[in-house]
């Protein structure tokens, strides 16, 4: 654990240094939970959103499907407002059960999350936890409702309040209708969406892992009832090996299925993708991503109003005069299929990742320390960062060999490149540092020109992973970049 917790140090320090992530409002000492993603951390969070955006929606091959589903199957997205009608968390269920227990201590006026308090540190003595000083006045747990609560217009009253949405799952399913009759699409289907949410955590830690505001990647698979279970299984797989084809080993990533006491209320299976990040302790496993199997709750519930498991189904939760307690939208959401004639409610099932957790796991897997030899031929330390290429903030870095005589040459490359990649140009300091500025950047390739490019039109490689130099000619040089960057 010492070791992981020196790595995750060295990394932290890496993401400031390179400029991947602040912490946000730091001149100001800082607001606990809130995150700023400096130059290189805005591309590789830019680079997750696309091959997550291009891989489920754009790129999704929606002919592969589980035997006897059918095929294809539509996939297209939607941006949902981040406040969103209060009533629309209320027959969500979100506002009353979307809560932590949180204890309070009354000596040193710190907060905790009552299932944190054996890994969480006493303020007034860190070597031990809240509770085991004798100093320590801790209160019984009580609920917290995680949800950030705001007001729209321009009265302060409860008519006014609403919330930042937790999730932006409920988006997509007050949308169910409008994406049905606008897109045409037919069951099976999926609407996907990226955003930010936010959720008041008690204690967030762990750098970026938990955070008050963060960004999801979720998607919504619409389908019939008696095919959800094939297609939750299909898609928790297919989600799975997303992570181990963009670089994250298989032997740090596990996909655990749920026990029934683990189910959220809505949920008829889930399965976590998790992660052996160097902050938890040994055999510990924190979630990138969940994969639930949310049945029909969520399009009922906006319709008729919130419900509550009633043997395995659910039922209308009523109040002491009868009415339901929080009413839907009164709207039919039943998809109707017109071929059998035939109204119901789909099932659904939701992969959700977060976008912030993605980009922790691939910088926590790209963090390598080797040795590579000097101009003298010894051996020296270097830290690289071994992104997928797919996910490098920079796709390749051209520098000069000579500062004054190389440029022009070099200059004309860059803006050749600059139209298909985020690529860098660097004349200064000794090649070598130049080379370490780009491995701690994580530039899967760097493009030297020296005095030999001038006569012969040709430049160097050199692959940041194996330190191999290749010679070609400045004229294929694109199309070799292309074959490299998407075919490693």
């Amino acid at each position: 654990m010492a070791d992981n917790k020196n790595l995750m140090d060295k990394l932290v320090s890496l993401c400031k240094r390179q400029g991947f992530i602040f912490q946000s409002s730091e001149i100001y000492g800082g607001i606990g939970g809130f995150w700023d993603y400096g130059p290189l951390g805005v591309e590789l969070k830019r680079n997750i959103r696309e091959a997550w955006w291009h891989d489920m929606i754009t790129g999704h091959d929606n002919t592969l499907t589980p035997e006897g589903a059918p095929s294809p199957y539509s996939m297209t997205g939607l941006e949902c407002s981040i406040v969103m009608h209060p009533q629309v968390w209320k027959a969500s269920g979100h506002y009353e059960l979307f809560h932590d227990m949180m204890v309070d201590c009354h000596e040193c006026k710190s907060r905790f999350r009552a299932d944190h308090i054996g890994s969480s540190q006493c303020p007034q003595k860190p070597s031990k936890c809240p509770g085991e000083h004798d100093k320590c006045d801790l209160t019984e747990p009580r609920e917290f409702n995680l949800m950030f609560k705001t007001h729209v217009g321009a009265l302060f009253n409860p008519d006014s309040e609403a919330y930042m949405r937790p999730e932006t799952a409920q988006g997509m399913f007050v949308n169910f209708k409008n994406v049905v009759d606008t897109s045409r699409v037919k069951l099976p289907f999926g609407i996907a969406q990226i955003g930010k949410s936010f959720r008041n955590e008690i204690t967030p830690r762990n750098f970026t892992f938990r955070s008050r505001e963060f960004e999801q990647m979720e998607m919504e698979f619409f389908c019939r009832p008696e095919e959800s279970r094939q297609w939750y299984e299909y898609w928790r797989d297919q989600r799975y090996n997303w992570y181990v084809n963009l670089g994250l080993k298989s032997d740090k990533l596990i996909l655990r299925d749920h026990e029934a006491d683990e189910l959220s209320h809505y949920s008829n299976g889930t399965a976590d993708i998790e992660y052996a990040f160097p902050f938890l302790g040994e055999g510990e496993y924190g979630e990138l991503e969940g994969v639930a199997h949310r049945g029909d709750y969520d399009l009922r519930s906006h319709s008729e109003g919130k419900l509550v498991r009633d043997g395995d189904g659910f039922a209308v939760e009523l109040g002491e005069d009868g009415k339901p307690k929080y009413s839907g939208s009164g709207k039919d959401l039943r998809y109707h299929d017109q071929v059998a004639n035939e109204k119901f409610f789909p099932h659904v099932i939701e992969p959700a990742a977060g976008c912030d957790r993605a980009a922790l796991a691939f910088l926590c897997e790209a963090y390598t320390e080797d040795q590579v030899p000097d101009g003298k031929g010894e051996l020296q330390e270097r830290i690289v960062m071994k992104f997928h290429p797919r996910l490098a903030p920079i796709k390749a870095a051209v520098l000069p060999l000579r500062k004054k005589e190389d440029a022009e040459i070099a200059k004309d490359i860059y803006r050749k490149l600059k139209p298909y990649w985020n690529v860098f140009y660097d004349e200064g300091g000794s090649i070598g540092r130049r080379y370490r500025r780009q491995d701690e950047s994580g530039t899967p390739y760097c493009i030297t020109v020296d005095a030999e490019t001038a006569e012969d039109n040709s430049v160097t490689i050199r692959d940041r992973d194996s330190l191999k130099q290749e010679r070609i000619p400045v004229d294929e040089l694109i199309g070799k970049l292309h074959e490299k960057l998407s075919g490693a």
